[in-house]
């Protein structure tokens, strides 16, 4: 995830699946990425990690909050309202499929486009002073 929330910028990457265990395998191989888990409790999520050892998206299942996700990559923007995005959203003919949401220190929400494609709106909490740590977009506040 990059640490400067600019709005409009893509921050953060994610595949939300069934089965994310096999789909880590998938992208470890055909990519050469490696992983790392993150608990979730009952079950784990994984950081996905270039060959210099830095996270650059996550592989995530298709549990809790993530249960209405597409099983697709998905790219978060930064905005700097989600309220007034969602609602530009939904007055320009898309549809809103999950949130807006907290998660971790931030807001997020996925939209539909007029012609179906799904994007992830990010709203960060923190002040953009470039001095600071990325938000947990795991969903689980910690």
């Amino acid at each position: 995830m990059t640490a400067d929330f600019i709005p409009g910028q893509i921050t953060w990457n994610d595949l939300t699946v069934s089965d994310a265990e096999s789909v880590r395998s998938f992208y470890e191989s055909v990519i050469g990425w490696t992983s790392s888990p993150v608990d979730m409790g009952d079950y784990s999520d994984y950081s996905m990690m270039d060959a210099a050892g830095n996270v650059v998206a996550g592989v995530c299942h298709a549990k809790g909050e993530n249960a209405r996700l597409p099983p697709a990559w998905l790219m978060y923007v930064t905005v700097a309202d989600i309220t007034e995005c969602v609602a530009r959203c939904l007055a320009m003919g898309g549809t809103v499929i999950d949130g807006p949401r907290p998660a971790g220190e931030a807001k997020i929400a996925v939209i539909k486009d007029p012609v179906g494609a799904v994007l992830a709106l990010y709203e960060s909490e923190l002040i953009p002073d470039g001095d600071r740590t990325p938000p947990d977009v795991s969903g689980d506040g910690e």
